[in-house]
């Protein structure tokens, strides 16, 4: 028995190198269980005991306990630290991007319903009835239906869609 305890002490180092890399494959095999941050320190500490052989077991094992306290803390506090101050999410909402932004009618909105030009595409629309070429206003969006409402007046009116090169009329395509 002692034969294989001498054994053990003498190649430590390969003991926590092979323990590092199996936390490592288990984190790949069961991932955000923070057995990264365990494996690294398995690493690190097969690392000190190959340096520093004449640590013993006891020694290495308090190495490892806090090089994987202090990862699992610098991850949690650094790396996977989320910001919590907002609340509004906007998964599966990105058609509300739109609201309040200005397109051009290019399939007339009659009896409240025709197209308008989103950077590359074509939208269809709710409304006030509109003729082609007039800039409306979105002002809500119902699932892939833009809501929207024309303009007061189009004088002087320097919008243009973020994403195209539409001009709208009475405007200049320069911000």
């Amino acid at each position: 028995m002692e034969q294989e305890t001498g054994w053990l002490v003498v190649n430590a180092h390969w003991l926590w190198w092979g323990a590092g890399l199996l936390l490592l494959a288990g984190e790949m095999v069961l991932p955000g269980v923070y057995l990264l941050w365990i494996g690294v320190a398995g690493l690190i500490t097969g690392a000190v005991a190959f340096v520093w052989p004449g640590s013993g077991l006891e020694g290495q094992g308090v190495v490892f306990a806090i090089l994987a306290g202090a990862s699992i803390y610098i991850a949690s506090r650094y790396i996977y630290s989320r910001d919590t101050s907002s609340t509004v999410t906007s998964v599966n909402r990105r058609g509300q991007g739109h609201v309040g932004k200005v397109y051009v009618v290019v399939e007339t909105i009659a009896n409240g319903r025709g197209h308008v030009q989103v950077g590359d595409s074509r939208w269809l629309a709710e409304g006030p009835d509109a003729a082609i070429g007039t800039p409306v206003r979105v002002v809500a969006v119902d699932g892939t239906v833009l809501i929207v409402a024309p303009l007061e007046s189009t004088v002087g009116i320097d919008a243009v869609d973020d994403r195209s090169d539409t001009k709208l009329p009475g405007g200049d395509a320069s911000r």
